[in-house]
């Protein structure tokens, strides 16, 4: 019998609009330090696919072949014994020309590689899913994740700002910005009614919020209990943020509500520095200067687009010494 130990190797397939697409983009970066113009990656990182809003289906790979035959072979040595099972073909868009297979194809293979499996298939309800993903000119075979729309879920809350990000975008965000939360603190200080704190807090991130402006601290809170999420949100300004954090995540105040001056947002950005070494900045400006003048540099970026809608997304690291030295070096 074949024991089933998967190789360390997952294959991740996504689903995105095209305007999403650099978004998209950025999140495969801050995830597997790169991204791809397919919509299917493999890289040795084991992320939850339901993290993602564009992931579709995660494959743990148990076992490659360059042909189909290899895969049939080795699948043939599976024993399932009192489990269940049963294959699955995905839908893929965006896979090159050489790894394609039609519908009729993958309904025959799928039959196939289930026929040489020892134990018994349940195409409805099996103790386990199998996943097979033609890649880079080799078959790869493994357990199958489908992502579950978490995100889609949060769309209906309690409180609602006209302005306020996407569920979508923001749970790209606090992904983008906190990857592996494992030891990691995070704040957004500018919260508003708390769609960055919804999406992160539902993914096990140590996130607390802050704002200025208590009637939305109170939205906040009300949309973290609502979702049965549990998260601090404090009433104060930027300004007196003592504790120190990872990562700060910042959507820069912006609407009829909150007239918000150059000037502001840069005391927002130079606040920010003091108390966190990275920072995202979600902004509808250019503000590249107020983030330099801020102390930070600017390590990555995406445009966000929703119609003609235009959010810029910004990473940023705090600028040490030697950065400096380097950048005025240059300017001479």
């Amino acid at each position: 019998m074949k024991r089933l130990t998967p190789t360390g190797e997952f294959i991740y397939t996504y689903a995105y609009h095209e305007d999403e697409k650099e978004l998209c983009q950025l999140e495969m970066r801050a995830f597997f330090g790169r991204d791809t113009e397919e919509k299917i990656i493999k890289s040795k990182c084991g992320i939850d696919p339901s993290r993602s809003p564009f992931i579709k289906e995660q494959l743990e790979v148990l076992f490659e072949a360059a042909e189909l035959s290899g895969i049939l072979e080795q699948a043939a040595e599976v024993n399932m014994d009192s489990a269940t099972f049963k294959v699955i073909f995905p839908k893929i868009n965006g896979l090159a020309l050489g790894d394609k297979v039609d519908y009729l194809e993958k309904r025959d293979i799928e039959r196939r590689i289930g026929a040489v499996i020892t134990g018994r298939a349940d195409v409805h309800n099996p103790d386990v899913t199998f996943g097979l993903i033609p890649f880079g000119g080799r078959w790869y075979f493994g357990t199958s994740r489908q992502s579950e729309s978490v995100w889609f879920l949060h769309q209906q809350k309690p409180r609602e700002y006209s302005t306020a990000l996407s569920t979508r975008v923001a749970r790209a965000v606090a992904n983008i910005a906190v990857p592996y939360p494992a030891g990691i603190k995070a704040i957004d200080p500018c919260c508003g009614i708390g769609t960055v704190l919804v999406e992160a807090l539902s993914m096990g991130i140590d996130i607390v919020g802050r704002d200025i402006n208590p009637l939305v601290v109170e939205g906040s809170r009300e949309n973290i209990a609502h979702f049965g999420l549990t998260g601090q949100v404090d009433s104060g300004p930027i300004a007196d943020i003592t504790q120190q954090y990872d990562v700060a995540i910042i959507d820069m105040p912006y609407n009829l509500y909150t007239r918000i001056t150059s000037e502001e947002q840069q005391e927002i950005l130079k606040h920010a520095q003091p108390f966190t070494e990275k920072l995202l900045v979600v902004t509808i400006e250019t503000i590249d200067h107020m983030i330099d003048q801020a102390g930070f540099t600017i390590t990555d970026r995406c445009i966000a687009k929703k119609g003609l809608f235009l959010r810029e997304i910004l990473v940023c690291e705090r600028t040490n010494e030697r950065t400096k030295l380097i950048e005025e070096l240059q300017e001479i």
